[in-house]
């Protein structure tokens, strides 16, 4: 079989483009208000926001996907969610990889119809995140998918995230032995296995891991504990996260580096743009362009 799964895809195009993964958490304060009203809504900005740094950044070549945080486009009620949707096309027409972070995680007939809801129709997308905390059953519908007949999606399971408040739980030990992240992290490596069958050359699994840049003593250790799992590595940036810790995540399998403020909001920083951002007369493509060199900045910073 020749067939690739999503991941697979996912962890050619980081070989290709560079590791970076622009997320696109757009809430529409970071849009300035100019710009807002020469689209009449906060929706309609934030996907003309959306579209020209999409368009800039795929053209540049310079991030492998783009995670779209759905819960920015909840906030704005039946039209940002409409925004979502478009959002999510605009990103897979230009052949790169659309992460959708929506972390689901229950049972049942609930996850069957959370992994209907994503992986077809309207919110259609190529890569979900899940989280395993109430039980590995939450991720078995959505390994339906995961097979060639279904489209070959994926996801990224919450393993080591980037919040000071993981320790409370992912570190935890377990009776038998063990960190309660460690017991995720293997049901992650065992599920790809699974699914090795239907892929002739798989190089990491359909599911991969969320392992947070800011876990510095985490790093090294379940980098080549999971040497086979493609890793999203968020934390990278706003969140303290600098480059030689998402280098050392970046080896064995590889990954795939987020960054969502710096350079959505890179614009902000520009120095070149400060008499137009005073003056409320800053464009859309001095958006983008600034967008654009952030994101080369980036990713000359992780492949350096």
């Amino acid at each position: 079989m020749t067939n690739k799964h999503n991941m697979q895809v996912l962890q050619e195009l980081a070989a290709k483009n560079g590791p970076l993964c622009v997320g696109l958490d757009t809430d529409p304060s970071y849009i300035p208000e100019n710009i807002i009203k020469q689209y009449g809504s906060a929706p309609e900005a934030v996907l003309a926001y959306n579209k020209a740094i999409i368009d800039r950044v795929a053209a540049d070549k310079s991030a492998c996907c783009f995670k779209v945080q759905i819960a920015y486009y909840e906030a704005m009620g039946l039209e940002g969610l409409k925004v979502y949707s478009q959002t999510l096309k605009l990103v897979r027409n230009t052949g790169l990889i659309a992460i959708s972070d929506i972390k689901r995680g229950d049972i049942g007939a609930t996850s069957k119809a959370y992994a209907r809801a994503h992986f077809t129709g309207d919110f259609e997308t190529d890569i979900i995140t899940l989280n395993p905390y109430m039980g590995f059953d939450t991720l078995q519908p959505y390994t339906e998918y995961a097979d060639p007949e279904h489209g070959g999606k994926g996801a990224f399971v919450l393993l080591c995230t980037s919040n000071p408040g993981m320790t409370d739980i992912e570190h935890q030990e377990l009776k038998a032995g063990g960190l309660l992240l460690e017991r995720v992290g293997d049901e992650i490596a065992r599920i790809g296995t699974e699914f090795g069958k239907f892929y002739d050359g798989q190089t990491c699994g359909v599911y991969g891991a969320v392992v947070g840049a800011t876990q510095v003593s985490d790093a090294r250790y379940l980098r080549d504990k999971y040497a086979n799992t493609f890793f999203l590595i968020p934390g990278y940036g706003a969140q303290g996260g600098d480059a030689a810790i998402c280098k050392t995540l970046l080896e064995r399998a590889g990954g795939t580096v987020n960054s969502s403020r710096g350079i959505l909001c890179a614009w902000k920083k520009d120095a070149s743009l400060a008499e137009k951002t005073a003056a409320g007369t800053l464009t859309m493509d001095d958006i983008a362009g600034a967008a654009a060199k952030a994101a080369c900045d980036s990713k000359i910073d992780l492949t350096r």
